[in-house]
């Protein structure tokens, strides 16, 4: 049953794209949609589900900076209340103090001294040779004699290292002291070293200069309006900590939390890639998409495979459509060829009349004996002509019937309209006279040639003609069947002055077996025949009517092109829409 050369044609291709494409937009759309919808959801959970972890994580490290911070200026003020600066020259006292200190804690605390308002060192405990050292023009001596509790920025000052400071301000006797205590810078690196998530993650301190106060794993120079945007910003919004989304110096996206340290002087910064932030919700949208591009080959190939099988189906079922059409015309023809019946009979009965009149007159020449005269002869002469003539025009009618009535295909051809409507015109004109109708035709002439189906046009000028002549069948009346060109078309119209059609029917005159001629007389099928055959062939057919005036319908057919002629496959198309 199926042929692959009407699957293949351009009709059927086209349909199988777009059915394809329907399935395709019906399948994937929601997919599309909720896909997005969820990894829009996953995305925006994902993200803030990061950026509370890394919130915590940064507040956390404050809170242990600070605390470091807060637990070794404590262990500094101890140890200022239990110092006698009456003693500090004596016994090493100082190096006591400093012992008990590293016996405590470790050796976080470096060394430790005792300095007087004139920047003095009057104490020293440490590995360092700082036992006279003068901090007069120090800038942290200035802030620290200042302050009763000072902690200094990350500075390499007299021993050539990184290092802070400690003080604590003591007065005694009238005098300023201060008891300064260096911190191991390594200890205190290692608290912001521990700070690191994944490959790129890591942190740092920055105070207002914009100068690290601890050794970054990574090297880069900070960009100084930048961070002080951060400190203003968590001033400003009273915040502990604050995350951004921006480029690095380098140009890669990358995740900026940050948090105010040693009462906002210092500046905790963790930084991380953002492709490095969002590895595993990158991994999700990988798998995600992966699934959602397999999904969409199996869509697409269920797609191809449904829509192939289903235009196979229509393939087949236009073909036998198809069929049944031409069925249908081939008996409406008959059925038109019934109805011509009584009008041909009459048409030959006068020829087949005149050829028994003329037998009989030559068979009373013949009885009579009349052979001999010259005149006896022409008349058997004038006798046999007459028979001849008549016996031919019987002929012609009879083959104007054969040829009408004899089964013949559909295939488009190119012809001219004007010789087809004569030929019809004079099937049915015998017909027209019986039914006291006359007929007349007024065709423009050298009108241009049509592609249409030279037999199916037959049947509905031959269906329009009857429809009129059986309205007028009791009344009589006339019969027009004008043909003319007009803006790239051929205009027919077959025009009768019958009884009318009625306007509650004019709706339905197309719809297959609607007929308002009695049990019997009509099968309902001729007008939706001649419907189905004009639009078939991209013309159009219109009626217009009105009780006791008549009738009139016209068709409208496009006139012959240089284009390519339509495929059969395209023919059926239109004709079943």
């Amino acid at each position: 049953m199926n042929q692959k050369p009407k699957s293949l044609s351009p009709y059927y291709r086209s349909l199988t794209r777009n059915m394809v494409l329907l399935v395709m937009i019906i399948s994937l759309a929601p997919m599309v949609i909720v896909t997005a919808i969820i990894l829009n959801q996953f995305s925006a959970s994902y993200h803030e589900k990061v950026f509370d972890h890394l919130e915590e994580l940064v507040l956390k490290h404050k809170q242990n900076i600070d605390g470091f911070l807060e637990e070794k200026l404590q262990n500094i003020r101890f140890l200022a209340d239990n110092i006698d600066f009456g003693q500090l020259e004596l016994n090493g006292i100082i190096g006591k103090h400093f012992a008990r200190l590293q016996n405590v804690y470790g050796t976080v605390f470096v060394d430790l001294g005792i300095i007087n308002e004139q920047g003095d060192q009057i104490a020293y405990a440490g590995p360092f040779k700082l036992g006279k050292a003068r901090y007069a023009d120090a800038d942290w001596f200035k802030k620290a004699i200042e302050s009763r509790y000072f902690t200094s920025d990350v500075f390499l000052g007299l021993r050539g290292t990184p290092h802070f400071i400690i003080t604590v301000r003591k007065t005694w006797q009238g005098q300023k002291y201060i008891i300064r205590a260096t911190i191991d810078f390594v200890s205190f690196n290692r608290l912001v070293e521990n700070v690191r998530i994944g490959e790129t993650g890591f942190a740092y301190i920055l105070n207002r200069e914009g100068r690290f106060q601890t050794k970054p794993i990574f090297d880069f120079t900070p960009t100084l309006d930048i961070y002080t945007r951060y400190f203003s910003s968590l001033e400003r919004m009273a915040k502990d900590v604050e995350i951004e989304e921006r480029l690095d110096g380098a140009g890669v996206k990358s995740l900026y939390v940050s948090a105010l340290l040693k009462d906002g002087d210092w500046l905790l910064v963790y930084k991380q890639a953002s492709r490095d932030a969002f590895s595993d919700l990158g991994n999700a949208q990988l798998i995600a998409i992966v699934f959602f591009v397999l999904g969409g080959i199996v869509i697409v190939a269920l797609a191809i495979s449904m829509s192939a099988k289903m235009v196979r189906r229509i393939s087949t079922s236009d073909r036998e459509k198809e069929i049944m059409n031409q069925q249908v015309i081939e008996t409406g023809k008959l059925a038109s060829v019934g109805e011509l019946a009584a009008g041909i009979a009459h048409e030959i009965n006068n020829p087949v009349a005149i050829m028994v009149e003329e037998a009989g007159w030559l068979q009373d020449l013949m009885e009579d004996g009349a052979f001999k005269s010259e005149e006896d002869i022409k008349e058997f002469e004038r006798a046999l002509n007459q028979i001849r003539t008549q016996g031919r025009r019987c002929k012609a009618i009879t083959h104007k019937l054969l040829s009408f009535a004899r089964k013949t295909d559909s295939r488009i051809e190119d012809f001219e309209i004007g010789p087809l409507i004569e030929e019809v015109v004079s099937l049915s004109a015998q017909r027209a006279k019986y039914s006291n109708v006359e007929l007349v035709t007024h065709l423009e002439p050298k009108l241009p040639a049509i592609s249409a189906s030279h037999s199916e046009l037959q049947q509905v000028f031959l269906n329009l003609i009857n429809n009129a002549l059986d309205a007028m069948d009791k009344t009589g009346g006339s019969l027009e069947v004008n043909a003319r060109q007009e803006e790239g078309n051929i205009i027919i119209d077959v025009a009768d002055n019958g009884p009318g059609i009625p306007k509650a029917n004019l709706a339905r005159i197309f719809d297959p077996f609607f007929t308002t001629k009695p049990v019997g007389s009509g099968t309902g099928l001729g007008l939706s025949i001649c419907y189905g055959i004009i639009h078939k062939m991209g013309g159009e057919i219109v009626v217009k009517s009105a009780v006791d005036v008549g009738t009139t319908f016209q068709i409208r057919i496009p006139v012959k092109t240089d284009e390519p002629e339509a495929s059969d496959a395209q023919i059926q198309s239109d004709a079943i829409n």
